[in-house]
């Protein structure tokens, strides 16, 4: 049946990774959206959480599992695409701080501490490192709160 409808195994995966990435690029345009009345700090630091969370976590596990071997022949360039589709989402919001900072430096944070969290499990650590660079862009910025302890 998946062959009939697929064709290939190959196809069955850039489909399932298409939709997959659709799915994460609309959580991520909810999350990262300016918020009127609210300072962007505080949706990143919600952003940070929801994207670490398990339901967010699922799709960056699934995304960065792909082998740049198996990526350039399902979906060329998928990794530079799957980084730099961030960017707009991020630099709207980030233009609402005076001076705005680099989305590509608020995006290399981002990126470096999800890979910290992913092979250390320290929420804490990481979330209180995050708050500390939020800080430094915009000194009000508020602490990292999850609702639960992961």
């Amino acid at each position: 049946m998946l062959l009939y409808h697929f064709g290939t195994r190959d196809e069955l995966f850039r489909a399932v990774l298409r939709r997959a990435r659709e799915m994460h690029l609309a959580s991520l345009g909810e999350l990262l959206r300016v918020v009127p009345g609210e300072s962007y700090t505080h949706t990143l630091a919600t952003a940070w959480v929801g994207v670490t969370e398990p339901e967010g976590q699922s799709f960056l596990r699934m995304f960065t599992q792909l082998p740049a071997q198996r990526e350039n022949s399902l979906w060329p360039g998928f990794r530079a695409r799957a980084t730099t589709d961030w960017l707009p989402l991020l630099a709207q919001g980030l233009s609402t701080i005076d001076p705005p900072p680099s989305a590509t430096l608020v995006l290399a944070v981002i990126r470096g501490l999800i890979m910290d969290l992913d092979a250390t499990a320290d929420f804490r650590r990481v979330d209180q490192a995050f708050t500390m660079f939020l800080r430094s862009i915009d000194p009000g910025a508020p602490e990292v709160s999850r609702p639960h302890d992961p």
